[in-house]
């Protein structure tokens, strides 16, 4: 949902080489976990349809306050994990930035705000379902935490560096980073819900794809026996 839409050369150097190089560790950290540890089967085909899903509506962008968007990327860290939600945030902003959507200097910026989202509500959920939750609230919230800590880590990355050729001083980009954030903090509210009510569903179909094999979702039936 949080995303730098700023266009090519907005962040000073030392910024870029600083998010690209975070980016190359995070994304360098994922793949060695990911090759010492493997992954599930069907957590492949789970990361295929939610990158495709995440990048379909990472393009529909409303153009309010330098654009917002939903992105999808709690509910692929859901359902795919955190190590390849992670990937998925990579690849999704590698080809938004093909399109023109996002500039291809910021991908290590993105890519760590969408990660975070994806890492966040992964562990939210388990952490929600691990207390008892039911599986509605523990996925709109857990999305929503994960929304909302990417878009207080966008706003941090963004006065952090700084823009080049803003006329305005450090305060003031804060107090107007600040309005982007809470604007994206409504959104990720959004999303969570719809998130939730997507996870509930998959959760009563197939619970196994959100890692409630073990755990009943519905109440059983009882009965009396003569």
């Amino acid at each position: 949902m949080a995303h730098i839409h700023l266009g090519e050369g907005s962040f000073p150097l030392w910024a870029l080489v600083l998010w690209t190089t975070l980016g190359v560790a995070l994304v360098g950290a994922v793949v060695y976990r990911i090759r010492k540890g493997g992954i599930k089967t069907h957590q492949i085909a789970l990361a295929g349809i939610g990158a495709a899903a995440s990048f379909a509506i990472f393009q529909l962008n409303i153009p309010v306050w330098g654009g917002i968007h939903m992105n999808l990327t709690g509910l692929v860290g859901i359902l795919a994990g955190p190590l390849l939600g992670a990937l998925i945030a990579l690849v999704v902003n590698i080809f938004s930035a093909a399109l023109g959507h996002g500039a291809v200097g910021l991908l290590g910026a993105n890519t760590l705000v969408n990660a975070s989202e994806a890492i966040v509500a992964y562990y939210a959920f388990k952490t929600l379902m691990g207390m008892d939750w039911d599986v509605f609230p523990a996925g709109a919230s857990a999305a929503t935490l994960g929304l909302s800590a990417g878009a207080f880590l966008m706003g941090a990355i963004i006065v952090i560096s700084g823009v080049n050729g803003s006329a305005l001083p450090r305060g003031d980009l804060t107090i107007a980073v600040a309005g982007l954030v809470g604007l994206n903090l409504g959104v990720a509210v959004i999303e969570g819900i719809l998130t939730g009510f997507i996870v509930q569903f998959l959760a009563s179909v197939r619970p196994d794809l959100v890692g409630l094999a073990d755990r009943d979702t519905q109440e059983e039936p009882t009965g009396v026996t003569a």
